[in-house]
């Protein structure tokens, strides 16, 4: 039996994968969260703070580190939880002897391109002025449209540095447009939406992704027609196919 930190599992993200996981079995799971969660076993710490999270890493298999601040306005948060945080729970990890850290990257890592036809075009909705086939984006790329991208990118950059340095498995997964309605409120989430069934089977993927994928990164949409975002690699490494798509709400 598996045993899996999750990081922010009092959010949106975190609850759908404790609830997808504590359906599948086999897992034992363990929360760092700010806030205490009933019913599991919860070690409450910043993450920019290492020698309050380290007990939470003790004899873990794989972490999935959902934990982020999101408010863009805030240098001082998106340095204290996105970066030092980030840092943090690789660190730790490594200390502890974890095999894997599955990082909740972004879309936010890429939404630069959103201004440059024909994408603009796409995330605008005006699908009529979309001539011939959109080329997808690679995840081989980054242009983040803020400060939050940026510290999602350099998460991805990190993550790499341990992975190199110390032979941790760290797989990024550049999660799309999660939201608690599940469904699109706007054209750029009709191309970027990822259901909620779909980003927790594909970070369960993530978790049992074969240990010789050493450090990548992934996409994760539904299978949206005007999805922007190339997902063969997902696909094709993870061995992942979406389930929902945006197509029925246009």
């Amino acid at each position: 039996m598996k045993k899996i930190l999750i990081t922010g599992m009092s959010g949106l993200i975190g609850g759908l994968l404790r609830q997808h996981l504590e359906k599948v079995g086999d897992y034992k799971l363990v929360a760092l969260n700010r806030r205490n969660l009933d019913g599991i076993q919860c070690y409450q710490a910043d993450i920019s703070n290492l020698e309050d999270i380290r007990p939470a890493f003790k004899n873990i298999d794989v972490v999935v580190h959902l934990a982020a601040n999101l408010n863009q306005n805030s240098w001082k948060e998106q340095l204290n939880d996105n970066i030092i945080g980030t840092y943090n729970v690789y660190l730790a990890a490594v200390e502890s002897g974890v095999k894997r850290v599955v990082f909740a990257s972004s879309g936010s890592t890429i939404r630069g391109f959103d201004n440059i036809p024909p994408y603009d075009a796409v995330n605008e909705g005006r699908y009529g002025d979309v001539t011939g086939k959109v080329k997808k984006i690679s995840h081989e790329v980054f242009r983040p449209d803020s400060i939050y991208g940026a510290t999602k990118v350099w998460g991805e950059a990190i993550g790499r540095y341990f992975s190199d340095t110390f032979n941790l498995s760290v797989i990024c997964i550049r999660i799309g447009s999660v939201n608690g309605n599940d469904r699109p409120s706007n054209p750029r989430e009709v191309s970027a939406y990822l259901s909620h069934k779909d980003v927790a089977l594909i970070l369960h993927k993530c978790i049992e992704a074969p240990s010789e994928i050493k450090c990548d990164t992934f996409f994760a949409l539904s299978d949206n027609k005007w999805g922007i975002r190339d997902l063969e690699h997902s696909k094709a490494i993870l061995g992942w196919e979406p389930k929902d798509s945006s197509d029925k709400f246009l």
